[in-house]
């Protein structure tokens, strides 16, 4: 088993955690004549575990683990029928039993969590809910080797994260070669921890980057009928199905939550009344109590699942990294007209922009009203795919996030096609130049 703490010294006393997956987990373990032994869980109760916790320096709010959760110690076993008030500075000053009397065996050895002081873990090179696994070990992120990592590893990566059920485990640096250390012990989680650090380790073999292990959890929210993966319907996932959340107390602080969960910046606005189209399906939520500071959606206060109620309320959310398109081959304020979809970039045809679309890009882009549309590539033929769907605004939104899509044109567009867009601040520009 692996060490994860320094020794705390009390002049012949040391005490440290062993097996864990940070300093604030493990068994616990005492050094006594020069001998490192473990505790027996007898009578141990919660303010023990407090008090080991603060001695470690670790927060106070923590797990007891029994029945070698961490595995077992081996060698003496120094402390038995441990009974701490709670406010002694060291697990030596508690009442116990003569150091080195017990009627004890290894398959006792307690073990403890100080849940609030860990680190989580993380997923790299994807999105929040999947990606290269990284695991927090002093100062510095490890990655984990694909031979050391089973289903039952991934789904306690996946509840920690608040990423509902692993989909897959994929082997062979799927999302990259990791630029951290290789963490050398093997995960051995049977499935139903609910932190990572509760699940043991053991020696393990030799790893290069090209064995880092990834998971992709099923996330459990979404926003769907957006422009982007930063904006739209909300959806969450209860019971193995989606379903949206009703408009009723929908609002900013809301929004904020989810944008935070989905890795999507600040909430710029909440949208009500089936803004990007109605879902189908179950109406799961409503009358959300965020703040605003929750980690996730599933932390705000809900008022059970499923409620009657009609997808015209559907409530939506337009996040501040929600980048709807970008101007290419002029400059900031002129250019050809193109807008993300699923990781790429695709030009936007000629016959699927008008001059109200004009109006909220130029708004948005700080650069004044539009000065004129151009089509039939006129800042050049794009190199990526062609944008199907129509822009719809109305020419007051703010954001072009918030203007409605059709369904896919009825004619087939080339990059002869691609348009393009001039805003005022760029005329005024060259007008200046010219003089």
């Amino acid at each position: 088993m692996v060490i994860f703490s320094f020794p705390l010294s009390f002049a012949d006393f040391s005490l440290l955690l062993v097996g864990g997956n940070n300093s604030c987990a493990g068994r616990v373990e005492v050094y006594y004549n020069g001998e490192w032994g473990t505790v027996c869980d007898d009578y141990w109760g919660v303010a023990n575990t407090a008090v080991v916790c603060r001695e470690l320096g670790c927060d106070e709010t923590s797990n007891t683990m029994r029945a070698v959760h961490f595995g077992p110690g081996s060698g003496k076993i120094w402390m038995d029928n441990v009974r701490c008030s709670g406010s002694e500075s060291s697990i030596f000053d508690c009442s116990k039993t003569k150091m080195g009397d017990h009627n004890c065996r290894h398959s006792e050895d307690v073990g403890v969590v100080c849940s609030v002081q860990y680190i989580r873990i993380r997923l790299v090179g994807g999105s929040r809910c999947s990606g290269r696994l990284e695991v927090p070990h002093g100062n510095t992120w490890y990655t984990v080797c694909d031979a050391a990592f089973d289903q039952q590893d991934a789904e306690v990566v996946c509840r920690e994260l608040d990423c509902g059920a692993p989909v897959q485990v994929l082997g062979a640096a799927a999302f990259g070669k990791g630029d951290t250390q290789m963490w050398t012990q093997e995960i051995q989680c049977r499935g139903d921890e609910y932190q990572f650090a509760l699940c043991p380790t053991s020696p393990s073999q030799f790893c290069s980057h090209e064995n880092d292990v990834s998971v992709i959890c099923a996330e459990t929210v979404r926003l769907v009928g957006g422009n982007s993966l930063c904006a739209g319907r909300v959806e969450v996932l209860h019971d193995g199905e989606w379903g949206t959340v009703q408009d009723v107390g929908w609002d900013l602080p809301d929004a904020e939550v989810v944008c935070r969960e989905l890795g999507c910046g600040e909430a710029l606005t909440a949208p009500k009344s089936a803004y990007f189209g109605e879902g189908s399906g179950n109406v799961w939520v409503s009358n959300l109590q965020c703040t605003g500071s929750e980690l996730t959606l599933t932390n705000c206060g809900l008022y059970g699942w499923g409620i009657e109620a009609n997808h015209t309320e559907d409530a939506g959310v337009i996040c501040s990294d929600d980048s709807f398109f970008r101007l290419v081959g002029g400059s900031s304020c002129s250019g050809r007209v193109e807008v993300p979809h699923n990781q790429t970039w695709m030009s936007v045809c000629d016959a699927a922009f008008d001059q109200q679309d004009a109006e909220v890009v130029c708004r948005e882009l700080d650069c004044g009203a539009p000065v004129q549309v151009l089509g039939a590539a006129a800042f050049g033929k794009g190199d990526t795919q062609m944008w199907t769907q129509e822009i719809q605004c109305r020419g007051n939104e703010s954001y072009i996030s918030l203007c409605p899509t059709s369904s896919s044109l009825k004619q087939n567009c080339t990059h002869e096609n691609a348009i393009g867009l001039l805003c005022l601040e760029e005329s005024s520009a060259g007008l200046l130049e010219s003089h």
